[in-house]
């Protein structure tokens, strides 16, 4: 893993990833899995995607063998992309280690709920520090849960820290228009965050924890 482009140190003892599978020719896939390199493979699903669309999750693997990860698809053939979005390491190691905060669960956003109440395309900004949830403005990070309604296929969600460009990554997808939810670390640095869909749709997110100092 620390040979990627994204920075990981090799002191890192676990990442925070969004496993994406994009199913060939939208054939069945039982489910993906993914564990340490160098231990055997659990017998445990990290997503499962039966009717062929691309599904993503959210999922914490620690690092094995080498900092490395493996990963097994069942079923049918698929491509797979995984987004780092965090990593865990001894609280020695880093300049600004972070520790984790929880929360009773709480409604950062509801477009259902906002005057007028339509669904949305394109870009937006939600005010995390600003909601009712009790967020500090120290948090660094939020961990959420992300829910899209969409009113057709919607490509795909994308969240990330607002006042910086969008990345080239998804938080979920839902090309078959259902309701879909995924978790979500998202990293802060003023109390907001920006969101992008592909597609129109209603957005939900709940907060239930988040990093701070």
């Amino acid at each position: 893993m620390q040979a990627t482009a994204c920075n990981i140190p090799s002191s890192a003892q676990a990442y925070s990833f969004n496993v994406t599978a994009l199913p060939q020719r939208g054939q069945p896939l039982g489910y993906v899995t993914t564990w340490p390199a160098g231990s055997s493979r659990p017998v445990v699903s990290t997503l499962n995607a039966p009717t062929g669309t691309n599904t993503a999750n959210a999922a914490i693997v620690p690092a094995g063998t080498g900092g490395d990860i493996m990963a097994y698809a069942s079923g049918n053939n698929t491509d797979l992309i995984i987004d780092i979005n965090g990593y865990f390491a001894p609280a020695n190691i880093g300049a600004n280690p972070m520790s984790l905060y929880n929360l009773t669960p709480c409604r950062v956003l509801d477009t259902r709920q906002v005057p007028p109440g339509t669904p949305f395309t394109g870009e937006r900004t939600v005010n995390v520090a600003g909601s009712p949830c009790s967020v500090p403005l120290s948090a660094t990070s939020y961990v959420l849960n992300a829910t899209v309604v969409p009113s057709g296929p919607l490509g795909y969600l994308t969240l990330w820290p607002d006042g910086q460009l969008q990345p080239l990554v998804s938080t979920l997808n839902a090309g078959d228009g259902a309701i879909t939810s995924n978790m979500a670390i998202v990293p802060t640095a003023n109390g907001s965050l920006d969101a992008y869909t592909a597609g129109l749709t209603q957005l939900i997110l709940d907060i239930s924890s988040y990093f701070a100092p």
